[in-house]
């Protein structure tokens, strides 16, 4: 597991290994440029000519520091302080003052010409900033966005957000961020994650010991995560691993229950009983012939039939391909007061509940909901744009509100069950922006609930490996040409440790 900071908690951690450590600030700050100038050598940056551009910060101090380690390598350095010296930190005062006892000249012109620069190194503004940046700070962001030379930012780009990854007014566009101790929020959310380009976390001696037992709310996963996988028996049969109901795909749209049903399948569910429109019989049981087989006639609902369905489940899956109908509402209303088992709702299933909130007020507690961008914003009224500044507040609020797990789908999928704690996923890739990705999702959560995973560990876990499958289509297909099946056909190989 990884933790994934704010800015307050890295200035917390921060804190309080130089005050109860005892570890000095300008130890921390020299261990930083030493990570920093180590990213430099390692061929992706032109290092003929550098220029460090400084606040006066102790993000600033950092870029004094890595200026003075360049030039006592004999690099060509320059220093462009664009800070206010009245307002320097302590320990950015102290590294003026060396910087000028080696004799290093320090510009102090806006104005200042980039050309001819190979290498802009950014010390403007670290993981503190809180308003736009505006005025003369941003006409100097936007002229090193325009030079030529490749930026390398320390912490984090200047202007970028360590909360929510928003661009505070410009911001500097990085080819390279080195960001310390731990990886921040911003850095991982967009546009953050598009503006640090390649992110490298460096050790400069803040370990957890630094959180005091008041450990960061957001997290990540890494491939050690894998563990939490369900192990298999010896002595077991396909009971052991569980049933799941999948009520999906309207008439027409049977491809939907397919890819949900095969994800779970592919991801360990013991059964799989499709609950179906009387229409999509054939083409589903070709398909898809390990499928058990329920059908209904979609003008009558027979209630007692889906009931005895929801019954004989250990999982429900809800919403995939159904339509915003009467049908669809049919089904909710009796699902979610009948069932009593975790119950998956997707794509329309979300949609129907967006449309009659009240819906929710009988579910039992065991309910995850897995809203894209267009649906969360009909769940909770509120602009598409709106929503995308601050995934977190968002997905935590109304996970809260109706006391539920919710996978809010992005290129960074937040998942939730609104207690505080908040997985941010970093696998995937833009290859799985295609239909019936979100119902090979939906089919892999189900599966973990199926071999007794609870139900924010199963949405956690499911979303990690539903991207690292997608990493891995994308690898052999590129992605472009990847489809919702490519994602299940590659979950064997995130199951399957060596191939990894």
């Amino acid at each position: 597991m990884e933790y994934l900071l704010s800015s307050s908690e890295m200035k917390r951690c921060d804190a309080s290994i130089i005050n109860k450590m005892g570890v000095p600030s300008m130890v921390l700050m020299e261990k930083a440029a030493l990570g920093a100038e180590e990213e430099l050598y390692d061929g992706t940056f032109d290092l003929k000519k550098i220029v460090v551009v400084c606040g006066n910060g102790n993000n600033g101090g950092d870029g004094f520091v890595v200026a003075r380690l360049l030039y006592l390598k004999n690099m060509d350095v320059a220093i462009l302080f664009v800070g206010d010296e009245k307002k320097c930190t302590p320990e950015t005062k102290q590294q003026i003052q060396i910087v000028q006892n080696y004799g290093i000249k320090i510009y102090n012109d806006f104005n200042f010409n980039f050309d001819g620069y190979t290498t802009i190194i950014d010390a403007i503004f670290g993981v503190g900033i809180s308003k736009p940046v505006r005025g003369k700070y941003a006409q100097i962001i936007e002229r090193m966005n325009e030079a030529e030379a490749d930026i390398f930012s320390l912490d984090i780009p200047s202007g970028i957000s360590a909360d929510t990854g928003q661009i505070m007014g410009v911001a500097i566009k990085a080819k390279k961020t080195a960001t310390f101790a731990y990886k921040k929020v911003g850095l991982v959310l967009y546009p953050g994650a598009e503006y640090a380009g390649t992110v490298e976390v460096k050790d400069i001696g803040i370990t957890d010991i630094g959180f005091e037992g008041e450990y960061p709310q957001v997290y990540s996963y890494t491939k050690d995560d894998l563990k939490r996988i369900p192990e298999r028996c010896g002595r077991s049969h396909k009971g052991t691993y569980g049933k799941i109901l999948v009520v999906a795909g309207a008439v027409n749209m049977g491809g939907a229950a397919y890819l949900a049903a095969k994800s779970a399948y592919r991801m360990g569910a013991g059964l799989v009983k499709l609950y179906i429109p009387d229409e999509n019989r054939t083409i589903l049981q070709t398909m898809l012939p390990e499928a058990i087989l329920g059908t209904y006639s979609s003008d009558n609902i027979d209630t007692e039939d889906l009931k005895e369905a929801i019954s004989w489940a250990d999982v429900v899956i809800m919403g995939p391909g159904m339509g915003k109908n009467e049908t669809t509402k049919s089904i909710l209303n009796v699902l979610i007061p009948n069932a009593d088992v975790p119950l998956v709702i997707d794509a329309d299933g979300v949609n129907m509940i967006a449309e009659h909130p009240d819906m929710l007020k009988n579910h039992k507690n065991n309910i995850i909901l897995t809203p894209h961008l267009g649906e969360m914003a009909r769940l909770v009224k509120k602009d598409i744009h709106e929503i995308e500044k601050n995934l977190i507040k968002e997905a935590k609020k109304y996970a809260k509100q109706e006391n539920i797990v919710c996978v809010l789908k992005d290129a960074r999928t937040v998942v939730t069950g609104g207690n505080g704690s908040v997985y941010l996923n970093q696998s995937g890739n833009n290859g799985m922006a295609t239909a019936g990705s979100g119902d090979v999702l939906t089919g892999i959560i189900a599966g973990l609930l199926a071999q007794g995973m609870n139900s924010l560990g199963a949405a956690t876990l499911g979303v990690y490996i539903h991207g690292l499958a997608g990493d891995i289509a994308a690898s052999k297909l590129g992605a472009y040409s990847m489809i919702a099946d490519d994602i299940i056909d590659n979950i064997s190989d995130v199951l399957y440790p060596r191939t990894l």
